[in-house]
This record gives structure tokens, C-alpha cells and sequence, in this order.
């Protein structure tokens, strides 16, 4: 049994003070017996000799310091985990909040994990189709791969989350795809929406979901995110699974960590974030991947807003540090009308040579990805020029390149959030587009591809 005390001297907002508490450890979690008898949880946030400071995981409404009792686990925070959590929805504790039945455990695992030793990681090498062009044709996701997306306040990006939920797959092969789907801190709305569109789509049998919402407590804020990335542990590296982990909104997180922070008194960061966000952040990160040994693989999106659409804001800047790229959406895109909203010249997959090719994709992919994206580039300075000095300034081939950059974004880049594009399609509409320039431009494609495609 677990020893209780009533040596509650003192709250303050979410924060609890226990006295005369022995063996306690950091991260522990408790729970707080109220008269009633209803069991509040908490989670211990610093040991000062015999007196422990707690934070609670529920509101502080309603305690009674004399006669409610504190007791403590020895453990920290787990999470019960099983293959029949796919198809269900849990709130950002791991607990059931689609009205089904409560989960028969296969294991409980302690939700900060393990991340996957340098030694024992095998590299990514294996396109994942998304069905959006610009991701697959210009900045393709591998497995194992990290590819956050770079969004704004307003910007559609809960729309492509669960576009890349509802479409992504591992060509070539049958083997089992989960996605692991955390809401962090989103309105009731959003949650609604994400729910809704799984179920109609059928999406919802092999996701797991883990909602939080804003007016849920911070401290669950920061468990969310480990939640869905240990029921994405199990899934892989225990069933064997590809698992996609989508994560939304990485800055609703930070927030939370930031609260907690100034809760704590600890000296603040940059823009009054902990010094240690940095390290934060890679806990998690770090635990997407691919393992020797398994066939299994996790590969993470996290998406985040950044404020003010500031890309040197610490959050999106030290998420670019730790992961391979980055997909940026655009306001100026999105005014256009033009959907998904993604900004193709500053994003950037690090690992896209790697799963692209001959026997992965097709073997005009490489050419035809670096010659869209050398035209589309030119053909937007055509366009800043036409501002400038009128268009009766701009040479023959450059009224070509900026007629070949509106359609590439009116095609290309637009396709709506419901129209789920294969490989073939797209590299195909890439031929289509490049043929608005003349051939003696095709200067990134090997003449063999070039005179095989054209």
C-alpha cells in the first residue's frame, strides 16, 4: 500500500506544497484524496529535503487542505497501451473519451520512454506517398523521417493534418500503417472537426487519437505529446507497424512549458521560454525513427504556428535545428485561394533524395523535382520583375518562366484537401507544367530521362 499524508500546507493556483514526504522521486506521479472521496491527480516538480512541491493535473477548486490526503505511486506517469487502441479516441491523459470500454493492457509503459540509441538507428530510406504534390514531388517524407510543418494563426494546417492522416501510406508493400494522431491545447471545435472527418473517411481504424483541449490544465498539455508517442512505440517496435505521429500545435505546448516554468521560478530563456526547450523538445523528436531489428518505424510531424509567422521565434527555430526540413505554409498562397497553402521555395526535406528513385518512386523524380523547383524560382523573379519595370521589360523566356510560375502554383500546388494524388500523377503533372518552357531549358534533367519523358 501507498503511504498517504496530510501534510498539505499550501496552494497556489495549480501548484501544492507537501510536508515531511520521504522517498519521493522528481517526475513522481500522485493523487490527492478529497473528503469526498473523488482522486485528484498531481505530479511532483521539485524535492527539497522532506518537502515536495506538486502540480496538479486537475483544477485546485474546491480543496480542503485539513482533510484531504496526498499519496504518491513511485512511479511517474504511464500509459496502458494495447493493439486495440487503434480506431479509439483518448483525452491528453491516455484515458477513453469516445464512450467505448476501458482498454485491456498488453503493457503499461512509463511515457517519457527511451529514445532510440544513435548505435542501433538504421537510416530512413523508404518514401511514404502523402497524396499532396508539393510534399511528395518536391520535399518527400521518408520513413523514419522528422518533417515538422511551419504554419500561421488562421492557415489551414489542422485541414492538411488530417489530409496526411487520412492518405499516407508505404507503397510496395502490406505491411500494417498506424497513424497516432495528438491534439495539444486546440479549441473544442477543432477537436470536433478532427474526430468527425476520421470517422467519415473511415480514417478513424487505424488511428489513435489523443485530444487535448485548451481548457484542459497545462501540466497534461506536456504529457499529451509523450502519450501518443509511447502508444506509437508500442505500435512499432512492438507490433511492427509503420506509424505516422502527427502532432498539433507544438506551440501550444511550449506555452505550456513555459507556464509551468514561471510557476517554478526558474530563470527564463529566450522570449521567457526555459533554457532548456531545446533539450525539451529533442525528448520527444528524438524518439521518431526506424530500429535494428524491427521492421517497425515511427515518422513525425509535428506542426506549429508560428507567432507572428516569425521563423526566428525559438520555437520553429530550434524544431529546424533538431528535425530534417521543414514544409512552410504561405500566407500569400493561401490569399491566392490556393490549397494545401505550402510555400515550395523555403521548405525543405533534408532526406528527400533518399526515398526517391528508380524502384521507390520513379527514375525521372530526382530530375524532374530539381527542375520545377530551379523554374518555379526564376519564374517568381520574372514576376517581382514585371512589378517593377512593366512586362514589356521581360525577355520572351522570362514572360515564359512567369507564365510557367502561375500555373505551377494554380496546378501544382493547389489541389484541395480531398484529392489524394499518387507519385505517378504528380511527377506526371510536373512533365505537363515543364512543357510551358521550351526543351533547350531543361537543364537538370539527364538527356536519357529527358528524351525517355519528353
Amino acid at each position: 500500500m501507498y503511504r498517504e499524508y496530510r501534510t498539505i500546507e499550501e496552494v497556489a493556483g495549480p501548484l501544492m506544497l507537501v510536508r515531511d514526504v520521504d522517498d519521493v522521486k522528481y517526475d513522481e506521479l500522485g493523487e490527492i484524496i478529497m473528503p469526498t472521496g473523488e482522486v485528484r491527480r498531481c505530479r511532483v516538480l521539485e524535492v527539497n529535503g522532506s518537502d515536495v512541491l506538486v502540480q496538479l493535473f486537475e483544477s485546485s477548486a474546491g480543496l480542503n487542505l485539513e482533510y484531504s490526503k496526498v499519496r504518491f505511486t513511485g512511479h511517474g506517469v504511464q500509459l496502458p497501451v494495447s493493439r486495440e487502441m487503434l480506431g479509439r479516441v483518448f483525452n491528453g491523459m491516455g484515458e477513453p473519451i469516445d464512450g467505448g470500454a476501458k482498454l485491456i493492457p498488453e503493457a503499461v509503459r512509463d511515457i517519457n520512454g527511451t529514445p532510440i540509441n544513435p548505435a542501433s538507428r538504421k537510416y530512413p530510406s523508404e518514401f511514404i506517398e502523402t497524396g499532396v504534390s508539393t510534399i511528395d514531388g518536391l520535399n518527400t517524407l521518408v520513413r523514419g523521417q522528422k518533417l515538422p510543418i511551419f504554419s500561421g494563426s488562421g492557415l489551414p494546417h489542422a485541414n492538411l493534418a488530417a489530409q496526411i492522416a487520412r492518405q499516407a501510406k508505404v507503397r510496395g508493400t502490406d505491411e500494417k500503417f498506424a497513424v497516432v494522431f495528438a491534439a495539444i491545447g486546440i479549441t473544442f471545435e477543432e477537436a470536433d472537426f478532427f474526430i468527425s472527418d476520421f470517422k467519415k473517411t473511415g480514417a478513424i481504424d487505424r488511428t489513435v487519437l489523443f485530444i487535448n483541449l485548451a481548457s484542459d490544465a497545462a501540466i497534461e498539455r506536456i504529457s499529451t505529446p509523450r502519450m501518443a508517442l509511447t502508444a506509437a512505440e508500442y505500435l512499432a517496435f512492438d507490433c511492427n507497424m509503420h506509424v505516422l505521429v502527427i502532432m498539433t500545435d507544438i506551440t501550444n505546448y511550449a506555452e505550456a512549458l513555459r507556464e509551468v516554468s514561471a510557476a517554478r521560478k526558474e530563470v527564463p530563456g529566450r522570449r521567457g521560454y526555459p533554457g532548456y526547450l531545446y533539450t525539451d523538445l529533442a525528448t520527444m523528436y528524438e524518439r521518431a525513427g526506424r530500429r535494428e531489428g524491427s521492421d517497425g518505424s515511427i515518422t513525425m510531424i509535428p506542426i506549429l504556428t508560428m507567432p507572428e509567422d516569425d521563423k526566428t521565434h525559438p520555437i520553429p527555430d530550434l524544431t529546424g535545428y533538431i528535425t530534417e526540413g521543414q514544409i512552410i505554409l504561405s500566407r500569400e498562397i493561401y490569399r491566392k485561394g490556393y490549397l494545401p497553402p505550402v510555400d515550395v521555395l523555403p521548405s525543405l526535406s533534408r532526406l528527400k533524395d533518399k526515398g526517391i528513385g528508380a524502384g521507390r518512386t520513379r527514375e525521372d523524380h530526382s530530375g524532374t523535382m530539381n527542375q520545377l523547383f530551379a523554374a518555379y524560382a526564376r519564374g517568381k523573379e520574372a514576376k517581382e520583375l514585371m512589378v517593377v519595370l512593366g512586362e514589356s521589360a521581360l525577355t520572351p523566356i522570362e514572360r515564359l518562366y512567369a507564365k510557367f510560375s502561375d500555373e505551377f502554383e494554380a496546378r501544382y500546388v493547389n489541389q484541395g484537401f480531398y484529392e489524394d494524388r499518387t507519385i505517378e500523377q504528380t511527377l506526371d503533372l510536373g512533365w505537363e507544367l515543364l512543357h510551358i518552357l521550351p526543351k533547350s531549358e531543361m537543364k537538370r534533367i539527364k538527356p536519357a530521362i529527358l528524351d525517355k519523358y519528353w
